[in-house]
């Protein structure tokens, strides 16, 4: 719930700022909730991460989601479709693999900036791509994510003169 009443609060702070201070985008950028042993090369989501994929999606419920991007692992398009059915959309891939390991996240964040003003996306990645998604979009450096940690989310809003304020807590 801690999510939700954050975005809440950026929400009640937009209309109170002049109208051209929230014509900005949302992005939240999250790892995959915790995941099976069932395949070692592309596991489902353990019950426990099912469970923080239904939690996350009721957290974004309020949020007008716009946009769900994954990659193309089972956990990651699990962890967002809760959330992306909530919404009414689809949870869109962008795969990374070693041929776009070094430009994926940069790629990702021109893609996401380039949203239409007053949009909101959902971005789930792993914990050595949750970082330099964060880093990419708002251009401030993330901390490292350790494999342990799945409960991380992060808000960055991207605002319409290209400034970028972040928000890390957890869910």
């Amino acid at each position: 719930m801690t999510l939700l009443r954050l975005l809440m609060l950026i929400a009640c702070l937009a209309t109170a700022l002049p109208a051209h201070a929230h014509d900005g985008i949302v992005v939240v950028v999250v790892r995959h909730a915790e995941k099976d042993d069932d395949d070692k090369i592309d596991p489902s989501l353990a019950g426990s991460g099912e469970v923080r994929a239904q939690a996350l999606a009721e957290t974004l419920a309020g949020a007008r989601l716009d946009l769900a991007i994954a990659t193309q692992y089972r956990r990651t398009r699990q962890t967002a479709e809760p959330a992306a059915s909530a919404a009414g959309i689809p949870v869109t891939l962008r795969p990374v693999d070693a041929a776009n390991a070094a430009t994926h996240a940069g790629d990702l964040a021109r893609e996401l900036r380039a949203l239409p003003p007053g949009s909101t996306a959902l971005v789930v990645g792993h914990s050595n791509t949750v970082p330099g998604i964060v880093e990419a979009l708002s251009g401030k450096p993330a901390a490292p994510m350790p494999e342990t940690e799945y409960d991380r989310y992060t808000v960055v809003l991207l605002d319409a003169d290209g400034a970028a304020r972040v928000i890390t807590s957890r869910y």
